[in-house]
């Protein structure tokens, strides 16, 4: 199996290993590596549950004003396979991998194995030098990616938007008060409203107090000139 060069690897990477062999294991496909176990799978394995912590420490002392399912969704969208093996294409680490001929062709090689290599070599620097440079390397990459599945969280969500803007204006966050509720358990109604700092807004019903919440700080963005009865986001009515 040829050796790769690891003065190339190492730069383009951004990481110098203590352990050299650790980098061409990260980048020995299955096909190529004498049993299974000597091939990149399992840093993959590692590397995923590290990339997944990372992002996820991220999103909770980051994005504080959201809820557990959409640090979920972000989440999700962020380690996504599809997201792997763009940033894998990006620093072109397949060019570097040693696999068999039958794995590449003319477009490069599928999909899964970029992502897979790059979840690998984040678990290669996990094992070499810990958690902060396998932290770095997964932040400097995926940073862009992160940013862009906030942003796109943040202008779907009424929540958001409010506490954003009360935040920069106020200083303040958006408290949200239970009025009322209605109906069998099974099909209950909430009535919510919202109140930032000394000022109240119109409150507003949902099947559940999230979608009461949300229709709410709509409201109250409407109220403050923030949002128009047209706005993209206006899907409730």
């Amino acid at each position: 199996m040829e050796r790769i060069p690891i003065e190339t690897c190492q730069e383009i990477i951004g990481y110098t290993f203590n352990d050299p062999d650790l980098l061409y294991r990260a980048l020995t496909h299955a096909s190529v590596a004498p049993t299974r176990n000597q091939s990149n799978e399992r840093m993959e394995f590692l590397g995923d549950a590290v990339l997944g912590m990372v992002v996820c420490q991220k999103l909770y002392e980051h994005a504080d004003e959201l809820s557990e399912g959409e640090m979920t969704k972000i989440k999700s969208l962020v380690v996504s396979r599809q997201t792997c093996a763009e940033v894998a294409q990006d620093l072109r680490i397949a060019t570097l991998m040693s696999m068999g001929k039958g794995m590449s062709h003319s477009a490069g090689p599928p999909r899964s194995v970029t992502a897979a290599v790059f979840e690998a070599i984040i678990g290669a620097i996990y094992i070499d030098g810990g958690l902060e440079p396998a932290r770095e390397f997964v932040l400097n990459r995926l940073q862009p990616h992160l940013d862009k599945a906030l942003d796109d969280e943040h202008h779907s969500n009424y929540k958001s938007l409010l506490q954003q803007y009360t935040q920069q204006r106020w200083n303040t966050t958006p408290g949200y008060h239970l009025l009322d509720e209605k109906g069998p358990d099974h099909s209950k109604a909430f009535e919510v409203a919202v109140e930032v700092s000394w000022r109240n807004f119109p409150s507003a019903w949902g099947k559940t107090k999230k979608e009461a919440e949300q229709e709410a700080a709509r409201r109250a963005l409407l109220k403050l000139g923030l949002l128009s009865e047209e706005d993209p986001l206006n899907s409730s009515e």
